[in-house]
């Protein structure tokens, strides 16, 4: 089963319900873009239909499109390689135009972004193209960037408006309904026209009919619900209430696995934590299926998993008061190239080490490294992990979470240096002890002459390099017994030290 909110996406701006103003401004914005070149800034209330409206703005006007999600994309590198080379080229057959829409652009915060902010001011300023930004949150951006575009506000839109698309999605998908059932369903979602259209297909799957009885009313707090869910679904609900209270949640299945991964540490442990891990590892391989094949339906089992089976791991009711964030995750999307760069380098030193592939190293080994030797705790496990795959302090740093430049982690990498040493030496196999037991033909040679014991000549003679050489070849040929047993001893200290060192090589 597909998703609805993109089934019944629409596909011009006549289509677009709820925010006529907000809909007139943007196509008056593309009709005259020729003229002042400006970029635009939708913003308002998340599912209201702001990224809807840009891309039935495209097919109106017959432009292609190029989209950035600043959730995944937010390096100064990443944002002008995505969006900088269409916003400055013509479309790939050379005519016409490109809509660049750069979707929650409020998510570019300070230094985290390595440069995006400045990248995409200075891509809207410069564009040769026009330009969309999507923001939920109009001042959590930049003035710099405000000043540069053109605002458009989306209003939250209005049951009255909801429920005429909900009655259009239940027509074309043949199945029949109260209207006070879509009322209900309109009013809960407080002007989230996508949440709206999420919960109807929800209550519909399985239903030839959608009566009023059907729909279980309350309306979604969209900016605290998500902390009120993860108390319940970690602490105290059984599996079918975790189910049932996550449909309250204005959170998609991928987001909310992340919260519950992020959070669910803070109060399990032990094998209730080991079990609620496995029903997330479940919940992970559905939502992949769902990406692969864009089968929505998959949906309901990851969210059995990431509910219904975390809740069920518990041991017994938890009590007391936790501080619940946002996921890491999302911060991690943010990370630059030269974080991506540490994790392969690492993952490379492991797969070389253990014969697995890198892929393997990355989702299976590194995850496992990081939690037994989180911030150094473990130090002589750290020690003996930074020994065996030679990784240096900015190495230890991305797999522990300590800093780069601390003493802790200095220090292990100058002991995990000495521990390296002294393997070396114990697998050399005496190669490096006893000093000089393995001397070449020429140092030998050259020890002679510099003994001078007179067998060669006058030592003030010019000559006397040569003559002390010739003399000592002279020498061995005269005394074939004893160059024969020097020969002898030579070449089996030289294969005692061959044989170490092949060991350890």
């Amino acid at each position: 089963m597909s998703d609805w909110t993109e089934k019944y996406r629409p596909s011009t701006l006549s289509e677009v319900r709820g925010n006529d103003k907000a809909r007139d401004a943007l196509k008056e914005w593309g009709r005259t873009w020729d003229e002042h070149g400006e970029a635009a800034i939708l913003h308002g209330s998340p599912g209201i239909g702001k990224t809807s409206a840009a891309h039935a703005l495209a097919n109106d006007m017959g432009w292609e499109v190029v989209e950035l999600n600043a959730s995944d994309s937010r390096t100064k590198d990443d944002i002008e390689r995505l969006a900088g080379r269409a916003a400055k080229n013509t479309t790939l057959g050379g005519t016409g135009k490109q809509l660049i829409i750069v979707d929650e652009a409020d998510n570019f915060h300070g230094n985290v972004d390595r440069g995006g902010s400045k990248a995409v001011t200075s891509i809207v300023k410069e564009a040769g193209q026009p330009v969309v930004l999507i923001a939920n949150d109009f001042y959590e951006m930049s003035n710099t960037l405000r000043n540069a575009c053109r605002e458009i506000e989306f209003r939250d839109i209005s049951a009255r408006s909801i429920v005429p698309v909900l009655r259009d999605v239940c027509r074309q998908e043949d199945i029949e309904f109260e209207d006070e059932a879509l009322e209900a369903i309109a009013e809960s979602n407080s002007g989230d026209l996508r949440g709206a259209i999420n919960d109807l297909q929800a209550l519909a799957q399985g239903r030839a009919e959608l009566r009023a009885e059907d729909v279980v009313t309350g309306e979604r707090d969209r900016t605290n619900g998500v902390f009120d869910y993860l108390d319940t679904v970690i602490k105290t609900a059984d599996a079918e209430e975790a189910l049932k209270a996550s449909y309250d949640v204005d959170e998609t299945p991928d987001d909310l696995i992340n919260w519950i991964e992020d959070n669910m540490p803070k109060d399990y442990e032990g094998r209730e934590l080991a079990r609620a891990y496995d029903f997330l590892a479940n919940a992970d391989r559905w939502l992949g299926r769902v990406r692969a094949t864009q089968n929505y339906s998959y949906w309901r089992y990851a969210g059995d998993n990431m509910t219904a089976g975390v809740a069920a791991a518990r041991d017994g009711e938890k009590g007391g008061w936790t501080r619940y964030g946002p996921p890491s995750y999302w911060s991690k999307l943010g990370r630059s190239r030269g974080t991506r760069e540490k994790r392969d380098y690492v993952a490379r030193k492991i797969a070389e080490n253990l014969g697995v592939s890198m892929a393997t190293a990355r989702r299976e080994v590194i995850p496992h490294l990081a939690a037994m030797t989180h911030h150094c705790k473990n130090r002589e496990l750290t020690v003996a992990m930074t020994a065996r795959y030679d990784l240096d302090a900015e190495h230890v740093a991305f797999v522990t979470g300590s800093g780069e430049d601390t003493n802790k982690v200095q220090d292990i990498v100058a002991d995990a240096e000495q521990l390296r040493e002294e393997a070396a030496v114990e697998h050399s196999g005496g190669a490096f002890e006893g000093g000089r037991a393995g001397g070449t033909d020429e140092e030998e040679a050259s020890e002679d002459a510099a003994d001078g014991d007179g067998d060669g000549g006058d030592e003030s003679d010019d000559g006397d390099g040569q003559a002390t050489l010739t003399a000592s070849a002279g020498a061995d040929e005269s005394d074939d017994d004893t160059g024969e047993a020097e020969s002898a001893e030579e070449d089996a200290s030289a294969d005692d030290q061959q044989s170490g060192l092949g060991e350890f090589m």
